[in-house]
């Protein structure tokens, strides 16, 4: 079976953004590939964080990776920190990148914008990206269309690599999502949805109650036109909720569209809470079973010596090859 890869940072609650666009996708391969799944502190802190606060959000993530369907007996799940590989193998492909690629990734400047200077640790994190994923001779990498270019440079790194020492990593393939799973706040659906975005009802995270799913839906921006039809450029608003409730649904946009013709936005609405609160309850009620259970760390323990063991295999590959050790 082909090897996936995929890791999620443990920053804050994760929203429907982030479960409809990646980790449902995560729980769809571990039935036809040996999947690998991380949750990146290692990410987390190329901007400041508080010590406790990390810990829980480590161990939030781990309990969603359980609770939306990441199965332990399929997939292996550990917390990124736990295996020295990453860290060390990121420093090995930093000797093999430039500052002019690494100057050049659009969420570096995003992030760095009308800034003096920015941490370092930001500027080389997608080199830490790409030792994630070359780290497990990943095959197949599922993530957003934004992360695009940082596979590119994964794939870059791992070609330049092994054009001077042949055989040292596989080149993986990124599995983008397809445009309806991209799903955008619910306040301005000319961005996308976020964990840090300061208005809460511009999202709907998963472990949020139905009474706040039903009043971030309600709130939800759509348009004066009234008519309920996929249009992303003149009809952003309605369209992301269509996007949400098809994918959720598991209905084609263009059914929704004939069942909802004629009616307003205010029954859609109601109906699309409905929907979310279906899809979402049993999450939740997963993740408060499990998230201070010791069948918890036991996964992340088990899941950290069966990375390390695939790690290790990697790293003493990469050391022969680059001369390293003795």
């Amino acid at each position: 079976m082909k090897r996936v890869f995929s890791g999620v940072q443990p920053t804050g609650n994760i929203h429907i953004g982030n479960y409809l666009g990646a980790l449902k996708q995560f729980v769809e391969l571990q039935d036809d590939h040996q999947c690998i799944y991380c949750i990146v502190d290692m990410h987390a802190i190329t901007v400041p964080q508080d010590p406790k606060a990390l810990k829980e959000h480590i161990l939030d993530v781990a309990a969603l990776y359980l609770a939306v369907g990441i199965d332990p007996e399929k997939s292996i799940v550990f917390v990124q920190s736990d295996v020295p590989g990453h860290a060390e193998l990121s420093w090995v492909l930093t000797c093999s990148s430039y500052t002019g690629e690494l100057s050049r990734m659009t969420q570096f400047k995003d992030k760095s914008k009308n800034k003096e200077s920015a941490p370092t640790g930001l500027f080389t994190y997608p080199v830490l990206m790409a030792a994630d994923i070359l780290l497990y001779d990943t095959d197949v990498v599922p993530v957003g269309n934004d992360q695009k270019q940082h596979i590119e440079l994964c794939r870059d790194l791992a070609t330049r690599v092994n054009g001077k020492y042949p055989g040292t990593f596989v080149v993986p393939d990124g599995r983008f999502l397809k445009e309806g799973a991209r799903i955008m706040a619910l306040d301005d659906p000319s961005k996308k949805m976020s964990k840090s975005a300061e208005n809460i009802h511009s999202r709907i995270s998963l472990l949020d109650e139905p009474s706040k799913i039903k009043k971030s839906i309600m709130k939800a921006t759509t348009d004066s036109d009234g008519v309920i039809r996929l249009d992303t450029e003149n009809k952003p608003g309605i369209s992301n909720l269509l996007n949400i409730y098809s994918v959720l649904s598991e209905t084609p946009v263009a059914d929704l569209e004939k069942k909802y013709e004629g009616k307003g936005y205010g029954d859609f609405k109601k109906d699309l809470v409905e929907v979310t609160v279906d899809a979402l309850t049993p999450i939740r009620e997963r993740f408060e079973e499990i998230r201070h259970s010791e069948e918890l760390m036991t996964i992340l323990r088990d899941g950290a010596e069966k990375a390390d063991e695939i790690a290790r295999k990697t790293m003493k590959r990469v050391k022969e090859n680059f001369g390293l050790g003795l």
